[in-house]
């Protein structure tokens, strides 16, 4: 064989090793996002009349997928199902952890007991995070989430003793740290901005429940309401091609938002002192006791109250503050988070948390440190 022909031969087979070897490591860092289509097969989810959960949630997430799968093809995405069938709870997480999943979105419809007297008018979209529940609704959601295990043969064994309808079996999630928690929380306040704004949901706010598909996903991740399905107006929204098409839309936008943070997320952003006293937002100074005000500058731990989260910055009489004067807020990947007290002891934050939770039943306790928040 002619020696130049043999060099060819190197080169070309060179060149594929190495367009080979790029394509994989192109590959390996792709961000994964995981998209859940909640229930499927036999668990129908809720339902009302000829309209069905599981539906809704798969033709919401393929579209969801569809649009990010045109427009950001440096983002791989695995479904957890993309037809109508049906796959455990357990089955949903270990696909996304398998898939060293980035992000988690699991895509569900609301609905309320038969025997709520507001269950023709009730409407709007929540997510969740994980978290122990803060109120009885927030439970009644997360039951109604985890009893899918119920469809399952011999569940008390696979879910290792958990009974979705038992207060006490939520303990687990009060006692698991979740290190994803701030991503988590950040992602579904964008989510609830665009559904809110492109889908035209009403806000029914960022919330902490103690769902299992979220507690064993090993990434941020949450769990979209997108709407009621017993409310007959909003069960026709979910279930149009209109509807649909918005909703992924807006699940999109959230999506593009925060992949670009993540993208630029090197540095944790500073907890802001308001010193310039902006018209629109309150100085933590000028509200907090004198006795509470801390020296930010040295390394000592101060811990607050974190209360609230909000995609845009709200004005120092907003009726969402729901009357808390004493306050700050830091900005976290675009969403302002807001907190009150400056205590030198957990002891001390514990008591003003159990004051906050009267009115922000969600709310938990930071550290910061020189003025920034430390885990």
């Amino acid at each position: 064989m002619p020696r130049a022909y043999i060099i060819k031969i190197i080169l070309l087979l060179t060149a594929v090793v190495a367009h080979t070897t790029l394509a994989a490591t192109t590959e390996s860092h792709k961000f994964t996002l995981v998209i859940d289509a909640g229930h499927g097969g036999h668990d129908y989810g809720a339902v009302a009349g000829k309209i069905n959960e599981k539906s809704i949630n798969l033709a919401t997430a393929l579209e969801f997928g569809r649009l990010v799968e045109r427009n950001m093809p440096d983002v791989k995405i695995v479904y957890t199902r993309k037809g109508d069938y049906f796959k455990t709870l357990q089955e949903r997480a270990s696909i996304a952890n398998k898939a060293n999943g980035n992000l988690f979105v699991s895509i569900h419809t609301n609905s309320v007991d038969k025997r709520n007297k507001r269950r023709t008018t009730i409407h709007g979209a929540s997510t969740y995070t994980l978290g122990l529940h803060r109120s009885e609704e927030n439970f009644a959601v997360a039951q109604r989430e985890n009893s899918v295990m119920m469809l399952e043969d011999d569940y008390e064994t696979k879910y290792l003793g958990f009974d979705p309808s038992s207060t006490e079996s939520y303990i687990i999630f009060e006692l698991s740290h979740d290190k994803n928690i701030d991503q988590s929380i950040d992602f579904a306040a964008k989510v609830q901005k665009q559904l809110s704004s492109t889908a035209g949901r009403a806000d029914k706010g960022v919330r902490q429940a103690g769902f299992w598909v979220l507690a064993k996903t090993s990434m941020p991740a949450v769990l979209v309401e997108l709407d009621f399905i017993c409310n007959p107006n909003c069960a026709a929204f979910l279930n149009s091609k209109q509807g649909t098409q918005k909703m992924g839309k807006a699940l999109y936008n959230a999506f593009c938002q925060y992949r670009k943070s993540y993208q630029a997320d090197s540095v944790q952003p500073p907890l802001t002192t308001n010193t310039e006293q902006p018209a629109d937002t309150a100085s933590a100074t000028a509200h907090e006791p004198e006795q509470e005000n801390q020296n930010t500058e040295s390394d000592e731990i101060i811990y607050k109250v974190q209360f609230l989260t909000s995609p845009t910055k709200l004005h120092e009489n907003s009726e969402k503050l729901k009357g808390i004067k004493q306050f700050d807020f830091y900005i976290d990947n675009g969403t302002y988070k807001y907190t009150t007290g400056n205590h030198p002891t957990i002891n001390q934050a514990k008591r003003n948390l159990r004051n906050i939770k009267d009115k922000f039943p969600d709310a938990f306790i930071i550290k910061t440190s020189n003025g920034k928040r430390v885990k």
